[in-house]
């Protein structure tokens, strides 16, 4: 499966870093009811799977879903750090998520 976030292809959504891999990438937090995911947060990390695995703001995904947490995921190992940046940068442009700032 895959969902369409700012119109680029993230792989999952997945209920269990398990089923991350450690590269390069953006990723998205959302909160799953049924079929319906809201997002509550992205970042971007060199090691995805470690980054969401360990990550300082998990208290506030929780605080801010009533649902089940998921993580979707844009692998990109080709592109630097600023190159995943600014993709996040994009997406944090339309959305308006609960949990962290740039």
């Amino acid at each position: 499966m895959s969902l369409n976030v700012a119109n680029y292809e993230f792989d999952g959504p997945y209920g269990s870093t398990d089923e991350l891999q450690d590269k390069s990438g953006v990723y998205v937090i959302v909160c799953s009811s049924g079929d319906q995911f809201q997002p509550v947060d992205c970042g971007e990390s060199a090691t995805v799977k470690s980054r969401v695995a360990d990550h300082d703001r998990a208290d506030c995904w929780k605080r801010n879903c009533s649902g089940t947490l998921m993580v979707t995921v844009y692998y990109i190992p080709h592109l630097q750090s600023a190159g995943r940046v600014q993709i996040e940068q994009e997406i944090r442009n339309q959305y308006n998520f609960p949990c962290g700032d740039r």
